[in-house]
């Protein structure tokens, strides 16, 4: 916050003359709003645009209402057609205003085009990451209809939009919270020679951290050569033409005026050499170490690569032996950084007979969840610009449950966001709402979540074993897996999806136990007769709508009119008559027709010809299992069921509810 309240009103020495007659007019329309304090001067960009700026100091409604502490740039674009090249300006003056406290969200424009709000929304519909900018015409100011215009306009583009909706990886510093001093680590790390790994889940922002690291590193003057594995035009190429490629990218990237060889010369005999004579001749005309990052690793990486010769081949070493060796014989010629979500090709040993070069080569680190502070200074900075006022509780809740992972946690707050119409803010958000959202995305949104944890259930299928484990509070049995193979916890210690504390493990993301335990609620081991017999009637219950829905369409479609009599031909009297004078559709409503559990698995048996394809078994195998199922019912509470017989309707209904996942 500034030292003292702003008060409406202009700076005794503020230059103006500068200024026309209707800049003139807007900034004492302005300066009943504001405190104008610099009337900046004429800028100059391209050979015919010239725009005027000022800078103007928030009065206290504007703090309030729109957490607005720091002077904001007034751009005037006189041109009556708004030019994409204006939005440039604010950034030409906020760099040339450095110094000052500069507001980097909100921005204001007076412009000349009198459809200047159209042409605005036209220019940055594209650009989720623009900052906020109020427009105006000058029309607009010359006459300004109320006291409550500037509030209202501000209002309007402030409480619209939902700054915490991103989905792309984050380009600038505006929208850019946590993990600077992981962005200064990673930076120094490169400036000391020595080569790095950063992994992480889904959408923990790897990619917006390499952007945060090349936009750091750009201020210095050094260029970052960042190579996307995930494009075909690089993953499709054998080791040794992605070696051409990476030399490409550094021409292009650092300017390079050597001349490099064609991609023809890139053979496998050749490719190193022609790689460090090249890195070479690049290198001569800067001082700086040559910084390759290689982000979305795991497409060129052995097992994960969507390309047979990285995946099935030896291509993934042969291509680090390249690198790693120009490393190695060359000081301070290149280092690179290595990001992905799968750090398997770094714990790999050996590539078929050949010595992996960057297993243990250094120590991969793991992107870390935010800590409070970090999610309290996104969440309040985003949510007071909206006009939401964050309790201070919600933070450590929003934390705790989503792990500090800010994709997830940004996703919560939009929810909360949509709830709130524009007319009640600014308002105050508490518990009650946080719950509101938070469920909201528990029931509506966990495709997020299996997202996220997908690379485990995809290469590390134990570790998510283990997760179910210690979801459903088998932590006996996860105690005996963490100790026999230490490597498994690491992951999930890594990821920041467990944690661990004097007395054990305990999940990081309560969101992620919850979705798992939802996920896996018919794996927990030692339950009750009661609990036992709840799932088995749930599940039970679950399946038969789905074998009355299956039997109805397929006998349909394969028996066409002759299906209700094929059906009612399993039945004896008085039950076949009784039934007939149902309809084809009412025969599969249990309110209605008395069809049970036992004569759907007979349907299926009897005309094994239509199902037969819907199922993973055979004919017998399959009545058996669905006989089985029928005999465990609900009702049977006079007998206790022993655990095997349990453990057998489990594995009979999981292969049975398999089957229909896929069916309909």
């Amino acid at each position: 916050m500034t030292d003292k309240k702003a008060y409406p009103g202009k700076h005794p020495l503020l230059a103006s003359s500068h200024f026309n007659t209707a800049e003139l007019k807007a900034i004492d329309v302005l300066s009943k709003e504001f405190y104008v304090t610099n009337g900046g001067e004429k800028i100059h960009l391209g050979i015919n645009s010239e725009y005027k700026y000022a800078i103007i100091t928030p009065t206290e409604i504007y703090r309030d209402m729109f957490n607005l502490d720091r002077e904001i740039i007034v751009i005037f674009s006189p041109y009556p057609t708004l030019q994409a090249r204006t939005l440039d300006v604010f950034e030409f003056v906020a760099k040339k205003h450095s110094s000052l406290r500069i507001e980097r969200i909100c921005n204001v424009l007076i412009s000349g085009d009198k459809n200047v709000e159209r042409s605005l929304e036209s220019l940055i519909k594209n650009e989720p990451e623009s900052q906020i900018i109020i427009p105006f015409s000058y029309d607009e100011l010359q006459n300004p209809c109320d006291s409550y215009f500037f509030r209202n306009r501000f209002r309007r583009y402030f409480y619209t939009r939902d700054l915490f909706a991103f989905e792309a990886p984050l380009k600038k510093d505006i929208y850019f919270f946590g993990r600077n001093d992981l962005i200064q680590e990673l930076i120094n790390r490169f400036k000391s020679g020595e080569n790095s790994g950063i992994f992480g889940l889904r959408k923990t922002g790897k990619t917006s951290l390499i952007n945060g690291i090349e936009r750091n590193l750009q201020k210095e003057g050094i260029r970052t050569v960042i190579i996307d594995c995930q494009d075909t035009s690089f993953n499709q190429r054998r080791w040794n033409e992605a070696i051409y490629y990476v030399c490409l990218k550094a021409k292009e990237v650092l300017d390079c005026q050597a001349e490099l060889p064609s991609e023809s010369a890139f053979t496998e005999k050749n490719a190193s050499i022609e790689m460090e004579s090249f890195l070479k001749l690049c290198k001569r005309d800067s001082s700086t170490t040559i910084f390759f990052i290689f982000d979305e690793i795991e497409n060129i990486s052995r097992n994960t690569s969507p390309a047979d010769h990285w995946q099935k081949g030896i291509d993934f070493a042969l291509f680090w032996q390249t690198l790693r060796s120009i490393f190695q014989r060359n000081n301070s010629l290149l280092s690179y950084l290595i990001v992905g979500t799968n750090p398997s090709c770094t714990e790999t040993p050996k590539i078929d007979n050949v010595d992996n070069p960057i297993f243990n080569h250094f120590n991969p680190l793991y992107i870390p969840g935010f800590e409070v502070k970090d999610t309290r200074e996104m969440t309040r900075k985003l949510g007071r610009r909206m006009g939401l006022k964050f309790d201070e509780s919600i933070y450590s809740k929003l934390t705790e449950d989503f792990g500090g992972h800010p994709f997830l946690m940004r996703h919560v707050c939009s929810l909360i966001s949509k709830k709130v119409v524009e007319q009640d803010r600014p308002v105050d958000l508490g518990k009650s709402s946080y719950k509101q959202g938070k469920d909201e995305f528990i029931l509506n949104h966990s495709n997020y979540l299996e997202m996220i944890i997908s690379v485990l259930k995809d290469f590390y299928s134990d570790e998510y074993e283990m997760l179910i484990m210690l979801a459903n509070d088998d932590k006996s049995t996860f105690n005996e897996f963490a100790e026999l193979h230490k490597s498994y916890t690491s992951h999930l210690l890594g990821y920041g999806l467990i944690k661990k504390d004097h007395f054990g493990y305990e999940f990081n993301i309560e969101a992620v136990r919850n979705y798992i335990l939802n996920q896996s609620k018919y794996k927990k081991i030692c339950i009750s007769q009661e609990e036992m017999w709840a799932e088995i009637s749930e599940r039970r219950n679950a399946v038969e709508l789905k074998l009355r829905k299956l039997i109805k369409l397929l006998m349909q479609a394969n028996k066409g009119a002759s299906a209700k009599n094929e059906i009612l031909n399993i039945f004896g009297s008085p039950r076949k008559e009784k039934l007939n004078a149902h309809s084809y559709n009412d025969l599969f409503d249990a309110s209605i027709s008395e069809i049970y559990f036992s004569d759907l698995s007979k349907i299926i048996s009897k005309n094994w010809d239509v199902f037969k394809n819907t199922f993973n078994k055979t004919k017998r195998e399959i009545f058996d299992q669905l006989e089985f199922i029928n005999k465990s019912r609900a009702d049977a509470h006079a007998k206790t069921i022993t655990e095997d017989q349990f453990k057998y309707f489990r594995l009979c209904m999981s292969a049975i509810e398999e089957d229909l996942k896929d069916a309909i």
